[in-house]
């Protein structure tokens, strides 16, 4: 018997072009929807991390307080004649590692000898878990004359722009006592801070390898009609005025490059500026550091000096809380409290955050 097997016509199966293009054209809409929520979503993980950092310092803060009746100091000097004898310029960060459970990174620092010297080199290139700011882009260990340092994100209030009085004694200075929680030479306590506790900044956020200018006016001179320990209409005259005649200014190394240096530039910060505030620098004569190809011009921190601080002082210097975080910085406050402060906060508000006892009457809806 013969068998006849009839095939019929098959639709054929798969997408046609058109049908391809609008499967492709959805996922991309819903990629570009998703997109902003998954990088939210991680920035937001990441400020909860620098959130961290911050408590992490207040509570060894306060520890080495409980331990030592004092905050520590920003640095210790000793003088003898015209010049500094001895220098011990750790920083606060430095002082309190074994509060820290960085007991290890503390014994190997050699306080008998400076924060930069050969025996201090391996410490000074160490990494500290809470040292940077999981969105800081240029995080890189940095290589000076001095040897090898590690950066650091936070920074302690060492004053609203005047951070240093210069050598005892000499003609013109005078005391190196800021208006801030930390100085040289000097251990605040709990009662020196008569604004309260919850009203002071102990330290904020900074860019780590942020470039930063210095010497901003020639040696032995003020900018005119400027007191050296100025209160805050002066601190905005001076500012506008080293603005204005910034031609003059030199960069010099990169700032907040040395976490365990106590200097304003690199383990410190100021309240002359409002976070993220350009400084309005306009000098052409400024090469910009490599490593700060991340910052434009108006994001320069500055220092200006009537003679270099190992020679004597006074300095100045507006050294600029900042973030990447968008619209502000995280801040620690003496209570071990972090906020995050926008970038909009009125300057007095600022400025009277930075005083230790400034008399300032300050409402958290400020801030």
């Amino acid at each position: 018997m013969k068998r006849e097997f009839l095939v019929g016509n098959r639709g054929r199966s798969g997408f046609t072009l058109i049908e391809l293009l609008v499967v492709i054209a959805i996922i991309a809409v819903l990629i570009a929807l998703l997109l902003p929520a998954v990088q939210s979503a991680r920035e937001a993980a990441r400020r909860i991390q620098c959130t961290n950092n911050l408590k992490q310092l207040g509570l060894a803060m306060h520890n080495y307080e409980s331990s030592n009746g004092a905050f520590p100091p920003s640095g210790a000097y000793s003088f003898f004649g015209g010049a500094i004898f001895q220098g011990n310029q750790f920083s606060p960060m430095a002082r309190v590692m074994p509060y820290s459970e960085q007991g290890a990174m503390y014994n190997s620092m050699n306080f008998s000898l400076e924060y930069s010297a050969p025996a201090n080199f391996t410490v000074m290139g160490t990494r500290a878990p809470f040292t940077i700011c999981p969105s800081e882009t240029n995080p890189q260990e940095g290589i000076t004359g001095d040897g090898p340092f590690y950066p650091t994100n936070y920074g302690f209030c060492m004053g609203d722009w005047f951070v240093w009085g210069g050598i005892p004694g000499l003609s013109g200075t005078i005391n190196s006592t800021t208006r801030s929680m930390f100085s040289i030479n000097l251990s605040r306590r709990f009662s020196s801070i008569v604004d309260g506790t919850s009203n002071t900044i102990l330290g904020a956020e900074v860019k780590a390898n942020c470039p930063q200018l210095r010497h901003c006016y020639p040696a032995g001179t003020m900018p005119p009609g400027l007191a050296y320990n100025s209160f805050p209409m002066t601190t905005q005259a001076g500012i506008a005025y080293i603005q204005q005649n910034s031609s003059s200014c030199k960069q010099q190394d990169v700032g907040h490059l040395r976490w365990n240096d106590g200097a304003g530039p690199y383990a410190g910060m100021t309240t002359a500026l409002t976070p993220n505030a350009h400084t309005g620098i306009l000098a052409t004569n400024i090469t910009l550091n490599p490593a700060g190809t991340n910052y434009t011009a108006g994001y320069l921190d500055f220092d200006w000096y009537s003679t270099d601080e190992n020679d004597g002082g006074p300095s100045f210097g507006a050294i600029t809380a900042r973030s990447f975080h968008p619209g502000g910085v995280n801040v620690l406050f003496v209570d071990g409290s972090v906020h995050f402060i926008k970038d909009s906060i009125g300057w007095y508000t600022w400025y009277g955050l930075g005083t230790i006892a400034g008399g300032e009457v300050i409402s958290s809806d400020q801030y």
